[in-house]
């Protein structure tokens, strides 16, 4: 069943090439159904799939037979998590561009694309198939951000693209040498795990691979793409990029660099932390000072995306458990925020700047707006009843156990995390401005049914992962018990 996600995403592009150009109705339900499709299903998936699955295969097929290579798809509960969650961001993200007019065609068949990129890389064991489908989902960010971004859109997307791509050629370099290295004529993920790579070899090969994913990751110094492309992004893929595409890259350093290279992790563990640490700060620092709305969420990003990173260096099931956990609340948090800011905000208001916001009185003359940012400000800020709070806890005490001075600096990253969140949602929705009653207030296209849809959607699946983390974590915390992370084990981690 989880196959179906990948290939009916494809099969829907396949369909939108069917409908013609100026009927952007069609295309937008063609693309709704297909992403419906795609989460059933991811849902189908997840409900089949138990805590004592280990590593189930779900298809298995020689590709290129002369180096070993298979197409090979399966799931833990790792991959199973991540997979709902995309097919969660897919479904949301068409909700929030029905308003799509232009080229909407060429639009969602390019969303399509990325999505089918996102599931493949999810479930894929094999390393070359892996790499395959990384490619295609980072590919149609380039189009989405170039051609329907807003400001500075073709900036954003190239540097987007930079980034990436010198990511996936340090990875690249880095799957090569292991093949090499192992002389094993294979690409099975499982079978180079289990392979006792040299020591020496591991010392660069590690963070060559770990890096190049965490590039995609937003690990500090190497985060400035994200801002830049969340701000041209139009809302979709804003929500697509925070939601699962940055996820891609913390996803590659734990299913790849950390289990075919333990020992070059040990070494680099404090380093990478380290970095982790400052990301966290740093995204935190910057987003206080923003003036621009999609700014602040932009680097919001960063700042919980080193708390995925950190997760992953602390080498104990509580912290990599919420790493991945963390990968799929921030993927829902991000998610409404920048639906919020970017469709229901700026596509009515023309504006990010907060100083011309919160001119506006926006709290009463977009009250659902209003509510839906505060749940989602609520859920950012790591309160109880929400997912975020039990990620971050978890991060909080892996890191405690690994590195207790990172763990102090990650909590600073948090109180930070509270004052540029209340500070953008008293500026934009609660000024202290006087302004006129809300009758002479700027009228403001109502917020539409599809929208409504979207924004409960998310807003129901933070809470009910936030109420119940038994749902996720009794398939996450299994998984790092696979033979995937003997390895790992037998390198002092877990």
């Amino acid at each position: 069943m989880l196959a179906w996600t990948i290939y009916s995403s494809f099969i829907g592009v396949f369909a939108l090439t069917l409908v013609r150009a100026n009927n952007p109705r069609a295309a937008r339900i063609t693309a709704l159904l297909t992403a419906l499709v795609g989460l059933a299903a991811a849902v189908g998936g997840f409900v089949q799939h138990k805590a004592d699955s280990g590593i189930v295969t779900v298809t298995k097929l020689p590709w290129i037979k002369s180096l070993g290579i298979d197409y090979y798809l399966a799931a833990d509960g790792i991959s199973v998590t991540l997979v709902l969650l995309t097919g969660i961001a897919a479904v949301v993200g068409i909700l929030f561009s029905w308003n799509i007019e232009n080229r909407a065609k060429e639009f969602f068949a390019f969303y399509l694309s990325l999505i089918g990129g996102v599931y493949g890389v999810f479930l894929s064991f094999d390393l070359f198939l892996l790499f395959v489908f990384y490619e295609l989902a980072i590919i149609p960010k380039y189009f989405l951000i170039a051609i329907w971004g807003s400001t500075n859109k073709e900036y954003g997307a190239m540097k987007l693209a930079l980034y990436s791509f010198i990511g996936s050629a340090m990875v690249l370099i880095g799957l090569v040498a292991a093949y090499v290295v192992a002389g094993a004529r294979t690409t099975d993920l499982l079978a180079l795990a289990s392979f006792p790579f040299p020591e020496s070899f591991q010392y660069w090969a590690f963070p060559l691979v770990f890096i190049g994913f965490a590039i995609l990751a937003g690990l500090w110094p190497f985060h400035t793409w994200a801002p830049a492309g969340h701000v041209a992004a139009p809302t979709a893929a804003s929500m697509l990029l925070a939601g699962v595409v940055m996820k891609l890259g913390a996803y590659g350093a734990l299913r790849v660099a950390m289990t075919l290279f333990p020992l070059g992790l040990k070494e680099w563990q404090v380093e990478i932390g380290f970095l982790a640490v400052v990301g966290i700060v740093y995204g935190a620092m910057v987003a206080l000072v923003q003036k621009d709305f999609k700014f602040v969420i932009g680097y919001s990003s960063v700042s919980h995306m080193g708390f995925v990173l950190l997760g992953l260096v602390t080498l104990n099931t509580v912290g990599l458990s919420g790493a991945v956990l963390q990968m799929f609340s921030h993927g829902i948090i991000a998610g409404l925020l920048f639906a919020v800011v970017g469709r229901m905000v700026y596509d009515r208001t023309h504006t990010r700047e907060l100083g011309k916001l919160q001119e506006m009185d926006l709290g009463r003359a977009l009250p659902f707006a209003s509510v839906t940012f505060i749940i989602a400000s609520v859920a950012s800020m790591g309160l109880p009843g929400f997912s975020g709070f039990v990620a971050e806890l978890q991060v909080l005490i892996g890191a405690w156990h690994a590195f207790p001075a990172f763990a102090l600096f990650a909590g600073l990253g948090i109180v930070i995390g509270v004052a540029y969140t209340l500070r953008a949602l008293q500026k934009s929705f609660f000024s202290d401005i006087e302004v006129k009653s809300v009758k002479h207030a700027r009228p403001f296209e109502p917020i539409s049914t599809p929208e409504r849809i979207g924004g409960a959607v998310l807003i129901a699946s933070t809470l009910v992962v936030g109420l119940y983390p038994r749902l996720l974590l009794d398939l996450i915390v299994p998984s790092f018990n696979s033979p995937l992370f003997d390895a790992l084990r037998k390198g002092g981690g877990l």
